[in-house]
């Protein structure tokens, strides 16, 4: 038995490429790793945007002045990015919670809500970036 589970040649480390092009991640998985970035990306930004608020909260001319750096295009597509962020972070976070109540965990139920994950975040920034611009 021991034998048996030295022979498979196994990768001791994955490098990027091969995440990215070489591993051949189910839909779920890519859910997972976007469920995780986006986390990342609203923890760190969220310094930025209490920045923001402070400014905007302390005078008239903090706020005109917080005005008028949100009306700048590449502003705008970081919120946009901020806002996808969000959507799918709560979507995602809602899917995962059903599959810890043992909901939806066969491969066929889990592909589609993973679909769904995607479908529902993507329309929320779609309606939230309308919004936005």
């Amino acid at each position: 038995m021991a034998n048996a589970t030295t022979n498979k040649q196994r990768p001791k480390y994955l490098s990027l490429q091969a995440i990215l092009f070489e591993i051949r991640l189910p839909l779920a998985g890519w859910i997972s790793i976007l469920h995780r970035v986006s986390g990342v990306l609203l923890f760190v930004s969220g310094i930025g945007l209490l920045f923001l608020l402070d400014r905007s909260l302390s005078s008239e001319a903090g706020f005109a002045g917080v005005a008028r750096t949100l009306g700048f295009p590449l502003v705008k597509l970081s919120l946009l990015a901020l806002v996808w962020a969000y959507c799918h972070h709560l979507c995602a976070g809602i899917r995962f919670l059903l599959l810890d109540l043992h909901k939806g965990i066969d491969k066929a139920s889990a592909r589609r809500s993973s679909i769904a994950v995607l479908v529902v975040s993507l329309l929320l920034t779609a309606f939230f970036g309308a919004k936005l611009w």
